[in-house]
């Protein structure tokens, strides 16, 4: 709708806005005032959120990773890490690196997988050698890396890194017996198949804990691995003793 003011000024005005019965020729007084609390309502809005945004992406950077060693054998390793932090970057990718080269070990993608598993096994090691350990960190804010952590793979004399995890065997009394001989040979045991686990020592294939050990990769031997380990006083090669 077109107005025409007093001193004929020529305004367009929304029609929806016009109260109802108004034709051609009606006079009609329009009032406009200036809201100064809605004013300092937006300003203290935006002042907020730009204090909010300098918080979240301004001050708060990422922070390097910290990783630790784990449980470590003849051939392989388990490196742990602290929950990552972020900040408000987001994840690109995660690297090993060993002796300064960059492996090509499958790593969590994920921030939510990354803050989950906490730990990686590195396997392929050479024994009784020492290796030093560090991960990288590609992220929308930059990269970091973390500490460096040297770990020394054990020798074939050393089975303190041996850790076996029982299934099915003839009767309690063997299980028994077995860990009488793990803790003569200096080794150890667990009731729960895990990372850690470097032998699954068995009679029969059958189980959830089987089952999990195949899933892991984990050697599945039996009884008479432990007796070799113990008569030759060093680790003993467990593709002779696999269960069929």
């Amino acid at each position: 709708a077109m107005l025409l003011t007093e001193d004929y000024q020529l305004i367009e005005f929304p029609s929806v806005l016009l109260p109802k019965g108004v034709v051609l020729g009606s006079v009609v007084n329009i009032d406009v005032g200036r809201d100064r609390g809605a004013e300092q309502r937006q300003r203290n809005e935006f002042r907020e959120l730009q204090e909010q945004i300098l918080v979240d992406f301004g001050t708060k950077q990422p922070k390097a990773p910290v990783i630790r060693v784990g449980h470590t054998t003849q051939t392989w390793t388990v490196l742990e890490w602290e929950p990552l932090d972020l900040a408000a970057a987001e994840l690109r990718s995660l690297h090993l690196y060993r002796d300064g080269q960059r492996m090509m070990q499958s790593m969590p993608s994920s921030l939510e997988v990354a803050n989950s598993v906490l730990a990686i096994k590195t396997s392929g090691l050479d024994v009784d050698h020492e290796y030093e350990f560090k991960i990288e960190m590609r992220t929308s804010a930059g990269t970091l890396f973390s500490n460096a952590v040297t770990i020394r793979t054990h020798s074939l004399e050393n089975l303190s890194g041996v850790c076996v995890c029982f299934g099915e065997c003839e009767s309690q009394e063997e299980i028994e017996n077995m860990k009488e001989t793990v803790k003569r040979i200096g080794a150890s045991w667990t009731d729960r198949v895990s990372m850690n686990v470097t032998h699954f020592v068995a009679r029969y294939k059958a189980g959830p804990g089987c089952e999990t050990a195949l899933r892991y990769n984990i050697p599945i031997v039996k009884p008479d691995w432990l007796l070799a380990c113990e008569a030759n006083g060093k680790l003993q090669p467990a593709i002779k003793y696999y269960l069929d």
